[in-house]
């Protein structure tokens, strides 16, 4: 039977289960991608696990995320993860040398490969036709430990595309349309895997934006198959080595389809505050805007940062716009300058700052009380920004330049009436500097692990008791992003490597005084909606609710990684079996989940918690492997239970 390249690389990978969609498999790692947002703690749990060196074939620690240093939390933080990273095998890539995303492609990406990264934005890596995953960092550790990544088979939507964009349309409005037409929930379980002849007209770095985006779909990944393209990319890398042809089967079915003209598509934008919320540019042009960014995790690519620069060229930004570049890797600011792109930028008002996450993830750029602000970022999360009721939009890099320019939100064919659209050939040979990444080696091995007074230990979970009594102490709605459950920004995210002090900021922006709740009540449970825990892999979201005495979640439904991150912590992940008895359960409820560990123990997937003198029915949907973890407080509690028993 013709197969799909999904199924292909998962065939090749395949170590446990069956390619049946929604039953768990796991899968065998090939890469493991860390940052230093979720890298820290995913370097606390390997340790944990008492491994002597890294058991897979390439580890890769990158620091792009807590880069301002402000005092000496992140500094303490990047050396305790070099001189980790030197002891226990893995590349190290410091400060300014780039955003995972982009460096890991630049340097180490390989066709066919599957990489497990703690970023939810890995899926970024289908620019150069891998595998990408985002999971949790303990998921991570486990992996470059060698063990297996376990997750529900995805079902497979293929996309077709056909016909070449035209001008002043990129990539980022192709995944855009993608949103536009699925929502943020409409590919959670499935792999987007994008074939037709319209491929061809879309560069790697293209890929890599479509891939990277399409995690805001709730997609598991994105995969393209590795053509000429993806050859080109390489041998202008200097790796045309790793280079091997890659693609769908001729007539390969999928259990799902969609098609996109890429004539047809227009310039999109997502308005405030959620990156499915999209409509063309056209429809809200003319508002002034106060802000815009060109670059970080998404569309920081040397095209990218290009296009920008000859949209602007001889011309200076509106005197109300903050125009700001954040180059996605030292490498591409390097090829941008030799191009003459820096001069042009420069010029033209524009702020460049280093290679790094920086505004995507809150560390630093927040806008002004009530200002606009059009970013060519992932995700407009409210509050993301660091500012509270921020007006973020999302749009390509056409636009956020077009905005720069005219000091309105402005439709970039308009444009067309004074210049020529700048179509941008990537180089046909980089330069390349791989100089401040710190490879492993033996000498390296024996490296003292140094730990400033931010890294604490890991804090201790007890395991599932035979009744849960809890008592709900926040109540959410739909779509509640992991920034939401976790704030990130330059005053929370040096705390990653300490639990508690970290739990301090859990719903601050809806409940400042929750972890404090949570301390006087013990045991307690949050309610939410539809689609909770979407958005960023962070398992502070996870680890820091359990740290406050979070057993149960009960909401309608779940965000992949997040479910996997609570099941990892000893967090019970239920949902309603009728909708309607969300509205039973307010802050204050008191419920109690009769033999729970009982009923996980042998299997039940009906879970009745008991509330005010009735019983509402949840649903526990997880592996047995996953029960496993619950019972046991956690997965490190789990694992380490079985070394135990081997030995």
């Amino acid at each position: 039977m013709p197969r799909n390249l999904t199924r292909k690389i998962l065939e090749a990978h395949l170590v446990e289960g069956e390619l049946i969609p929604g039953q768990e498999i796991g899968v065998r790692v090939d890469h493991a991608l860390l940052q230093d947002a979720t890298g820290t703690v995913a370097m606390l749990e390997f340790e944990a696990l008492k491994m002597e060196r890294v058991k897979i074939g390439l580890a890769v620690q990158y620091v792009d995320h807590n880069i301002l240093q402000t005092d000496s939390n992140n500094a303490d933080d990047h050396r305790y993860l070099q001189t980790a990273s030197a002891r226990y095998g893995l590349h190290f890539s410091p400060p300014g040398n780039g955003v995972s995303h982009q460096a890991h492609m630049e340097r180490f990406g390989e066709p066919g490969k599957i990489v497990l990264g703690s970023d939810s934005h890995t899926p970024g890596a289908a620019g150069v036709s891998m595998l990408g995953i985002g999971a949790g960092g303990l998921d991570v550790a486990l992996a470059m430990a060698g063990m297996p990544y376990h997750m529900p088979c995805p079902r497979i939507l293929g996309v077709r595309l056909t016909g070449e964009l035209p001008d002043w349309v990129s990539a980022k409005d192709v995944i855009l349309e993608m949103l536009r037409r699925h929502g943020v929930k409409g590919c959670v379980g499935k792999v987007v895997e994008y074939y037709g002849p319209g491929v061809a007209s879309l560069s790697a770095t293209d890929r890599e934006t479509i891939g990277n985006m399409g995690t805001e779909l709730g997609a598991t990944t994105s995969i393209f198959p590795s053509d000429e393209r993806t050859k080109a990319y390489l041998q202008s890398q200097g790796r045309g080595r790793r280079w091997k042809a890659l693609a769908a089967d001729e007539g390969a079915e999928y259990d799902e389809h969609d098609e996109i003209d890429l004539a047809s598509v227009e310039p999109l934008i997502a308005l405030p505050s959620s990156p499915g919320n999209v409509v063309p540019v056209r429809e809200v042009a003319g508002l002034p805007v106060d802000q815009a960014i060109v670059g970080s995790s998404v569309n920081s690519s040397f095209r990218d940062l290009m296009v920008a620069a000859k949209i602007v060229e001889g011309k200076h930004c509106h005197p109300r716009v903050s125009f700001h570049i954040n180059p996605g890797s030292r490498q591409v600011i390097e090829n941008v300058a030799k191009a003459g792109g820096v001069l042009m930028l420069l010029r033209a008002g524009a702020r460049i700052h280093e290679s790094g996450c920086l505004g995507c993830i809150g560390m630093g750029q927040a806008p002004g009380t009530g200002q606009v602000s059009l970013r060519t970022f992932p995700r407009n999360f409210p509050g993301r920004s660091g500012t509270k009721d921020d007006k973020v939009y999302l749009c390509s890099p056409e636009t956020a330049a077009a905005a720069a320019l005219k000091g309105v939100i402005t439709d970039p064919r308009d444009l067309g009436t004074e210049m020529s659209y700048p179509r941008i050939a990537d180089p046909k040979k980089y330069l390349v500097n791989a100089s401040l990444i710190i490879s492993p080696s033996e000498e390296l091995a024996g490296t003292e692990v140094v730990r400033g007074p931010n890294i604490r230990p890991l804090p201790h979970m007890d395991p599932l008791p035979e009744t849960l009594k809890v008592e709900v102490t926040i109540k959410v709605g739909d779509n509640i992003s992991t920034d939401t459950i976790m704030p990130a920004g330059s005053k929370v995210l040096p705390l990653r490597s300490n639990t508690e002090a970290i739990s301090e900021f859990v719903f601050y922006q809806i409940d400042p005084d929750f972890h404090r709740l949570c301390k006087e009540k013990g045991s307690v449970a949050v309610v939410g909606g539809e689609n909770y825990g979407q958005g960023s892999s962070r398992e502070h979201a996870a680890l820091a609710p359990r740290y406050l005495g979070v057993r149960v979640k009960i909401v309608k439904s779940f965000a992949r990684i997040h479910k996997a991150n609570l099941t990892n912590y000893g967090i019970v992940p239920l949902t309603f079996r009728d909708p309607a008895d969300y509205d039973a359960l307010g802050k204050g409820a008191q419920l109690v989940l009769p033999e729970i560990r009982e009923r996980i123990a042998r299997g039940d997937r009906e879970i009745p918690v008991e509330v005010g003198g009735r019983r509402i029915l949840t649903d526990l949907d997880v592996s047995d492997r996953q029960r496993k973890n619950l019972l046991a407080g956690s997965t490190l509690n789990r694992v380490r239970n079985e070394v135990k028993i081997k030995k």
